[in-house]
């Protein structure tokens, strides 16, 4: 489509809000933006770049994500410290690993079984 800019933001639904919360602001350390007065919980971080993600509460059923499935990636200029950081929260995830193409991948659960990927491309 001739119109589409870029991607604004990724929506995921949530079963408690104040735990997604806690997972995005103190772990992975995303800054929390202001958010319209909707009729539902949520809340919305940013992503760097004006990119957003929409956290939106309400969930009841199962997640249905990994590394080969829906997910979404963060692109990140180092790997090890993002490996490190992760390990100083006591987190559990997969990598650092090298994709075919030469790009370092992590793959890190959030609290509702939400698969995030970290990349670091080639220089």
């Amino acid at each position: 489509m001739k119109y589409l800019q870029r991607i604004h933001h990724v929506a995921l639904h949530v079963a408690d809000v104040a735990r997604s919360i806690a997972f995005y602001k103190e772990v992975l350390e995303l800054s929390q933006l202001p958010r319209p007065a909707f009729d539902f919980p949520g809340a919305w971080f940013g992503l760097g770049d004006g990119f957003e993600l929409h956290l939106i509460g309400g969930r009841t059923e199962p997640v249905h994500s990994a590394s080969r499935g829906n997910h979404f990636a963060l692109l990140v200029s180092d790997i090890q410290a993002v490996a490190q950081h992760l390990r100083s929260k006591g987190l559990s995830f997969r990598g650092p690993k090298t994709r075919p193409d030469g790009a370092w991948q992590i793959f890190l659960s959030d609290p509702d079984g939400h698969t995030i990927e970290f990349t670091q491309l080639l220089p």
